[in-house]
């Protein structure tokens, strides 16, 4: 789910940044604000950082050391994405396994969808290997899947999110894009 947060960081900028008339242009600090909130990508509470949307306020400068080195305090808002169990996402396939097939989605690098999870469908084994449904739809590398979020979980380590998928539900599976509905002969 995306949603739009207020946050407060503070940036930490070296003296070097002044412009002649020794202030710092926004320019900077949201070159700087931006770089560290790539550096920490995501957060348990809010999910990944996408997008700074807007610059609420600056602070006033905090000189730190005698190095030179500033701290503003910046209060900005951002948009965010965060997955929730229940929620209704679209993913894409890649890597299949005899277990299942794991799927990234948007940020999310790793949602695993179990064999177990797909009851109609059965694997196909091969150097392209598939799951094939008793519809005949296909769930194969590259291929956009419809799921239903059933677990998510915060890895601290990695600061990433994973996912838990399922299939077995009306709706969902292999999504048909315009132009993929080529027959292969």
């Amino acid at each position: 789910m995306f949603f739009e947060v207020e946050l407060q960081r503070n940036v930490k900028l070296h003296a070097r940044n002044l412009n002649k008339n020794g202030l710092v242009s926004q320019t900077s600090i949201l070159a700087c604000l931006l770089k560290d909130l790539f550096k920490e990508k995501a957060s348990e509470d809010h999910g990944y950082f996408l997008a700074v949307t807007s610059l609420r306020s600056i602070g006033k400068c905090d000189v730190i050391d005698e190095s030179g080195n500033m701290v503003f305090t910046v209060v900005f808002t951002c948009r965010t994405f965060k997955p929730f169990k229940g929620e209704v996402l679209q993913g894409v396939v890649r890597y299949i396994s005899q277990h299942g097939v794991f799927l990234r989605c948007g940020p999310v690098r790793n949602a695993f969808l179990s064999a177990w999870k797909m009851s109609n469908y059965q694997y196909i084994p091969g150097a392209k290997p598939v799951f094939i449904s008793d519809e005949l739809s296909k769930i194969e590398k590259d291929v956009v899947v419809c799921f239903l979020v059933l677990a998510v979980r915060w890895i601290n380590a990695s600061r990433d999110f994973e996912m838990l998928a399922s299939v077995d539900a009306d709706s969902l599976g292999p999504v048909s894009l315009p132009g993929s509905d080529e027959l292969d002969l």
